[in-house]
């Protein structure tokens, strides 16, 4: 991978750590009326906000991997076969841990 196509990657990486990190705090910050005459509904959207913020940690978790696989020299490598994983791939998803091959088998 060239430094230009490493560097991109790294930024728009970097870019979507982020933006989720954004996300999480504005999730974080959402203030629900226990005085609501709807309970089930102040519930409901609880749980969704839950959910979303378990999404969102899982994604930044992957951005993160990623991020340390570039500062080990390891990024853009399967981690089953130990093959390059293809640009097109990475341009497509950054955070990608295995080649197609591999990633099908899963």
């Amino acid at each position: 991978m060239s430094d230009v196509a490493g560097a991109d990657l790294r930024a728009a990486l970097e870019q979507e750590r982020a933006d989720l990190e954004h996300q999480l705090n504005e999730i974080g910050n959402l203030n629900y009326d226990s005085n609501f005459a709807d309970s089930s509904q102040v519930t409901a959207e609880r749980g969704e906000a839950e959910a979303l913020a378990a999404n969102l940690r899982d994604a930044l978790d992957e951005v993160e991997h990623a991020l340390a696989k570039q500062d080990k020299g390891s990024y853009g490598l399967c981690e089953d076969c130990g093959k390059p994983i293809t640009p097109a791939r990475l341009d497509a998803m950054p955070t990608a841990r295995f080649c197609i091959d591999c990633a099908s088998r899963r």
